[in-house]
């Protein structure tokens, strides 16, 4: 494998022109909205970025006014862009975040829906120390799944390390459906990230350690419970770690946050507890705003 030292993060998968009110208010009434790039494995790269190490994200999007500014700012958080595939005939996808009543998506039909096996066959991963993948990816069209186990399978040949967020997506599709589908691409990830909850709704388990039992072959699983803290089983053992107190303000955003904090620290070969920390660090600053990157630009 890699050294996994000071490295790069590939991150792929969909980003969407998210639309949020600029205080906590509802859509209905706000006065006001920002209008930032949201997307699970872009918000994971953002995070990646800004903690200083090479990260670069692929998608495809709408050669629009929305996905030339969803690339504006995301190429403002340092996130390299230079490889995404722009298309004339699809949209970019859009999400209405209403503070404290969730989230309205606008994606159907989007450019990253036709995200297929020749994207993958496409990215170069020379240099690339993680891939970074989302269980969304398998869920937004049939030829985006295709492109999303060609890129694994691609990245397992070339030495690159995978990691692996869960992120069942209820109104994508159902647990019965996404179980399975989601259970077979985490067997195939190196680090894999899921919530204690989510992974009881998809496949049962009460415990982290039931889960750990689902997926005993993966190097690096972790399974954040909320408030309550997030657990790492490696090879060597178990780590635990509680989540920090803070004042909720949206959370929406904190996972990809989490995910990005302890990578981050893997990048620069931080030791497992300390990956827990770092996760629980980005997230707890994203759970206190609006945005899923904290940094929010005017609409």
């Amino acid at each position: 494998m890699n050294d996994h030292r000071e490295g790069t993060l590939l991150a792929a998968g969909e980003t969407m022109a998210m639309i949020v009110p600029r205080v906590f208010s509802s859509v209905v009434d706000a006065d006001a909205f920002l209008i930032e790039a949201g997307g699970a494995e872009s918000n994971v790269a953002t995070h990646v970025a800004g903690a200083g190490h090479r990260a670069v994200w692929f998608s495809r999007l709408g050669s629009d006014p929305l996905g030339h500014r969803v690339v504006r700012q995301l190429t403002s958080h340092g996130v390299d862009v230079s490889t995404v595939t722009w298309d004339d005939s699809r949209p970019t996808g859009v999400y209405v975040k209403n503070p404290g009543a969730g989230v309205t998506y606008y994606r159907r039909g989007s450019a990253a829906s036709a995200l297929s096996v020749a994207d993958a066959e496409g990215i170069d991963l020379a240099g690339v120390d993680v891939l970074h993948v989302s269980g969304i990816t398998a869920a937004i069209s049939p030829t985006a799944r295709a492109f999303l186990e060609e890129l694994m399978i691609r990245a397992r040949a070339a030495d690159v390390r995978i990691s692996f967020d869960v992120n069942h997506r209820a109104p994508l599709w159902d647990a019965a459906t996404a179980a399975p589908v989601l259970l077979a691409l985490a067997r195939r990830a190196d680090i894999v990230f899921t919530g204690r909850d989510e992974a009881e709704v998809l496949w049962g388990t009460v415990r982290a350690e039931d889960v750990r039992a689902l997926l005993p072959d993966v190097a690096e699983l972790v399974v954040k419970d909320g408030d309550v803290g997030a657990t790492a089983f490696t090879r060597e053992g178990r780590a635990f770690v509680p989540s920090l107190v803070v004042d909720v303000v949206e959370p929406v955003g904190a996972g990809d946050a989490f995910a990005g904090g302890y990578l981050s620290a893997l990048l620069s070969n931080a030791s497992i507890e300390d990956r827990l920390v770092a996760g629980h660090a980005f997230a707890a600053r994203t759970l206190a705003s609006l945005t899923d990157t904290v940094e929010g630009s005017d609409l």
